[in-house]
């Protein structure tokens, strides 16, 4: 049986009004998104180096609020940013705001700048891994303890394609997987992530895969199809957030679903 395909809307937090991205998910949700994602950032990553940016996680409480229907999440948060105890306490607390529908995106971080602007250790590449690795324990530990539990077992997903340390985490803690790359790239890391699953004794079919849909990979839609990938995210930036590229690949499932 084929895979349901998803497609998600990320809403860049950067260069927007508060107003404007509210309007943004509303509009996502209403065009028939099945998730909606920010990002955690605290500077923007294109355009004006100090335009506007708002803050991921109390944008995901007012998010919860401000949709109905759609899962959110951040793509991704930077687990070095919060104390793993208190990110599980904010994610449950947003789990319930929302009914149930929060993902927690997730990943090891890798913006310089806003580590060296908010007085975050940087570290390396390797250290942050590792962080991320015992984190992710820790998140786990304290969804059990928490008073009220979260409303479900939240989904986690990771965020990142490093195929020595990333994608072993993945086969042993993710829920979701989303990778970038063209359809070589992504047919290798493919098979990476499933020789990690096999080690790790995890069926890869638990893993939902999802990938970034923009202009210039938008023509290989189907082929990521192929390769297992069912989970389609494309993004919209202010001020503008124009959410046209949303609609033509809601347009390609719906044509897909209708074909089948």
């Amino acid at each position: 049986m084929a895979a349901v395909i998803r497609i998600g809307c990320q809403v860049l937090p950067q260069h927007g009004d508060y107003a404007q991205q509210r309007a943004a998910w509303a509009q996502a949700e209403e065009l028939g998104a099945d998730t909606i994602f920010n990002w955690d950032h605290f500077f923007p990553l294109s355009g004006e180096r100090d335009g506007k940016h708002l803050e991921c996680w109390t944008l995901l409480a007012a998010m919860a609020e401000a949709t109905e229907r759609a899962e959110i999440g951040a793509l991704v948060t930077a687990y070095s940013y919060r104390n793993p105890n208190l990110l599980a306490d904010m994610a449950r607390t947003v789990d319930h705001i929302s009914g149930g529908r929060l993902i927690l995106g997730i990943g090891a971080g890798w913006f310089e700048r806003d580590y060296d602007e908010y007085g975050y250790e940087f570290g390396t590449a390797g250290s942050r891994l590792r962080d991320l690795d015992a984190g992710l324990q820790v998140i786990e530990r304290r969804w059990e303890r928490l008073n009220p539990p979260p409303t479900r077992r939240i989904p986690i997903l990771i965020g990142g394609g490093g195929e020595k340390v990333t994608l072993r985490i993945v086969a042993q803690r993710a829920d979701v997987w989303h990778g970038f790359g063209d359809v070589a790239t992504m047919r290798h890391k493919v098979s990476v992530l499933h020789g990690w699953c096999e080690q790790v004794d995890r069926d890869p079919r638990e893993i939902e895969l999802s990938t970034t849909l923009g202009r210039s990979n938008l023509d290989s839609a189907d082929d990521y199809v192929e390769l297992g990938f069912s989970h389609f995210i494309v993004s919209a930036d202010g001020p503008a957030y124009d959410l046209g590229l949303l609609r033509e690949v809601l347009a390609w499932r719906d044509a897909r679903r209708a074909a089948a």
